[in-house]
């Protein structure tokens, strides 16, 4: 039976003031909820998402409270910013189904300081929480919750005196008539964009995006407004898999002298004579210039690559390498200094057209004669003509290639995988 328009602005009302809600009160949820497409399918009995839009059942939205649609609204996006949707692959399906929502359902518990308690939908469960271990499910990944349910299901032990036996029984005290604790949730539509690569490129960049938008509006606190899931997956930057220290040996500077002749103890600052104090040096690195190519052929995942291996540059130094980073694709983003992580993580990426690395020489040549860079680093696909070797004016430089195929003809080469 078709909806009518009464109903339907009826339905659009409601979502419009959950995603409100959540917007004024769970901030980075609500940005992300902001790039979704809402529809009512009245065959579904729940509430599903497949990555591009997030679907409810008329009854099913007919019957939630405000408080209840909200949390499925962050449940659902949770699913798509986590990419659920993507991550099933060969694990059994129901199984990999309850540790979603087991880490889905921690999370917004977390997130509304209701660590400990549960949801629950009236006729359609209660929120499934708990990890297998007894602890909540926000500490893991649904990989490593997915593992411990599945070793529990070897061994074929489902009445054992821990882990998830315990959780089930806590969730489930209030309403012993509840429906399958994790059965409320829709996951049949998941998958449907799994050939679909760039559906995952678009979601690390929409994350990153509304991460920075709470840091740019809340400078002074926005670890503090950031979940503990963005949190951790912001800390999570891949592990660089360049050999920073052996790279730039030549350019490594020693910042503290080898003794010091300051009282080495308070006791004796009034004794006329003392011994140097020997402190241990430290390595620097400075006048390093990264240019990350963010052209066309480059995706987001291969330019959080590159973001990592500038990170683990820095994390080499014990954050004593200062330098520059900058873009190009068919033209150079203006390079921004950097003398810590901190710096250095405000830097965002422009560009998308296509790449020339004769540019980065030009700039060097023209804007940057008062202080030259010890070396130039590039990040890039290698997919464009190389330059003459003389435009670099004898400054050292590393191609930094993410594949196997591109190959300079000059400079040091080393190569990254994505």
């Amino acid at each position: 039976m078709a909806l009518s328009e009464e109903k339907i602005r009826k339905y659009i009302q409601k979502l419009l003031l959950s995603r409100m809600r959540i917007l004024c009160n769970h901030g980075f949820y609500g940005l992300l909820l902001m790039h979704m497409v809402y529809s009512i399918d009245e065959s579904l009995e729940t509430a599903c998402t497949d990555g591009t839009r997030i679907t409810f059942g008329s009854d099913f939205l007919d019957s939630l409270s405000d408080s209840e649609l909200d949390f499925v609204m962050m449940h659902e996006i949770l699913h798509v910013v986590l990419q659920h949707c993507l991550r099933g692959e060969d694990r059994d399906q129901e199984t990999f189904n309850i540790a979603c929502d087991i880490v889905v359902n921690s999370n917004i518990l977390l997130e509304n300081n209701m660590e400990g308690s549960s949801i629950t939908l009236k006729n359609y469960g209660v929120s499934m929480h708990i990890a297998p271990d007894g602890k909540e499910g926000y500490e893991y990944t649904a990989e490593q919750v997915y593992d411990m349910l599945s070793k529990q299901k070897e061994k074929k032990c489902p009445s054992n005196s821990s882990g998830v036996a315990k959780g089930r029984a806590r969730q489930q005290a209030t309403n012993e008539d509840h429906k399958p604790v994790w059965g409320w949730d829709d996951h049949s539509r998941w998958g449907l964009y799994e050939e679909d690569a760039a559906l995952r490129d678009v979601w690390v960049k929409r994350f990153e995006d509304a991460a920075q938008a709470i840091e740019i509006h809340n400078p002074s606190n926005s670890r503090g407004l950031l979940p503990r899931f963005a949190q951790r997956i912001l800390g999570e930057l891949r592990k660089p898999q360049t050999d920073w220290r052996t790279i730039l040996n030549d350019f490594i500077q020693e910042e503290v002298a080898d003794y010091s002749f300051s009282p080495p103890d308070r006791r004796f600052d009034d004794c006329p004579f003392f011994l140097p104090d020997f402190n241990d040096k430290e390595d620097i690195v400075e006048d390093i210039l990264f240019m990350i190519d963010t052209s066309g052929s480059i995706s987001d995942a291969m330019i959080t690559a590159a973001y990592s291996e500038v990170k683990g540059a820095i994390d080499h130094f014990d954050g004593k390498l200062k330098g520059w980073l900058g873009f190009f694709d068919a033209a150079v983003i203006e390079p921004k200094p950097f003398s810590n992580e901190d710096e250095f993580r405000i830097i965002r990426p422009a560009g998308g057209g296509g790449t020339d690395f004769q540019i980065i020489f030009e700039y060097v040549h023209k804007h940057m004669q008062d202080k030259l860079p010890a070396s130039i680093i590039i990040l890039t696909d290698g997919y464009a003509p190389f330059p003459q070797e003389k435009l670099a004016m004898g400054i050292p430089v590393l191609w930094l290639i993410n594949n196997n195929e591109a190959d300079p003809p000059w400079g040091k080469v080393a190569r990254i995988t994505v």
